[in-house]
C-alpha cells in the first residue's frame, strides 16, 4: 500500500468519525428532557383541576402514624412492650427502700442588698456596698459582715457571699437604684 493510499484511507476514516459524532450529538439533544425541539411544538401538560385541594391536605394533617416506632438504624426488631406484671416489678424495684433522705437545705438568704462597688486605687482591692435596713455596709473582699457572712468575690453584676457557719455560697445580685423623676 502506497503512502498516498494510506493518507486517503486515513482522511476517509476521519470523515466517518466526524459524521458519526455529529449525528450522535444531534440525537442526544433532540431526545433530552427539558429541551424544546427546533420546530417549536410545545405542548403543556393538561391539568383538569388547577385548584389546591384543601380537603386532601386536611385529611393528611389528621392522619396519625400507627405503626411500630422502631429505630431504622438498628437491624433487630424492637422488644415487645412489657406486660403488666413486668411493669409492676420495675415500679417496685424503683421504690426507695429504707428511710427517706432529708430534703436539701434551703438556699442561703442574705438580709442585705448589694447596691454598688468600687476599686480602691491605692491597694487595688474591691469594696462592696450593702444596704441592710437603714445601715450602709462597706465591705472589702475577704471581710465578714453581719456576723454571719463573708464577701468572697465581687463581680460586675453580683457578689459571691459565703455563710460562715455552713460554708454555703449565695450570689447577691446588684440592685439598681430607683430612677428619680426630674424636678419640674
Amino acid at each position: 500500500m502506497s503512502r498516498r493510499t494510506q493518507i486517503y484511507v486515513f482522511v476517509a476514516l476521519l470523515l466517518v468519525l466526524a459524521y458519526s459524532l455529529y449525528s450522535a450529538l444531534q440525537n442526544s439533544t433532540a431526545n433530552s428532557p427539558g429541551v424544546v425541539a427546533a420546530n417549536g411544538k410545545f405542548e403543556p401538560l393538561t391539568i383538569h383541576e388547577p385548584r389546591l385541594r384543601l380537603d386532601l391536605l386536611a385529611k393528611l394533617q389528621k392522619l396519625e402514624y400507627s405503626g411500630s416506632h422502631r429505630n431504622i438504624f438498628v437491624e433487630t426488631p424492637p422488644p415487645p412492650p412489657p406486660s403488666a406484671a413486668q411493669a409492676a416489678a420495675v415500679a417496685a424495684a424503683r421504690r426507695i427502700l429504707g428511710p427517706v433522705p432529708p430534703p436539701p437545705p434551703p438556699s442561703v438568704q442574705v438580709p442585705a442588698e448589694f447596691f454598688g462597688y468600687e476599686t480602691n486605687p491605692a491597694s487595688g482591692k474591691h469594696i462592696a456596698f450593702f444596704l441592710s435596713g437603714d445601715d450602709v455596709l462597706v465591705v472589702p473582699e475577704g471581710d465578714s459582715f453581719l456576723n454571719r457572712f463573708r464577701l468572697i468575690h465581687i463581680g460586675t453584676d453580683s457578689a459571691d457571699v459565703q455563710e460562715i457557719s455552713s460554708g454555703r455560697h449565695a450570689f447577691v445580685q446588684l440592685v439598681q437604684p430607683p430612677s428619680e423623676a426630674p424636678a419640674q
